[in-house]
């Protein structure tokens, strides 16, 4: 069984935690962010194999998409 990850993410100041494999949650929760993000920038890694990959790929892709927001969203890894 792969292990589970909790990621939060940030959007206009609420966090909200989403938990699943790695698998699942860059498939089905952060599948559209990543896209969007290697679309920008073809170097953001669409497919990450870790849960620190995955926050550093979400967070570049904010980088990328969101770049001259003010309140950009933001995400981590909760221990």
């Amino acid at each position: 069984m792969a292990k589970e990850i909790t990621v939060r993410s940030w959007h206009h100041g609420r966090s909200h935690d989403w938990t699943g494999t790695v698998e699942e949650l860059r498939s089905d929760v952060f599948g559209y962010t990543l896209e969007c993000g290697n679309s920008w920038n073809p170097k953001i890694n669409r497919f990450p194999k870790t849960g620190k990959a995955l926050v550093k790929a979400l967070n570049q892709s904010v980088e990328e998409t969101q770049g001259a927001c003010f309140d950009r969203d933001s995400y981590e890894l909760v221990d």
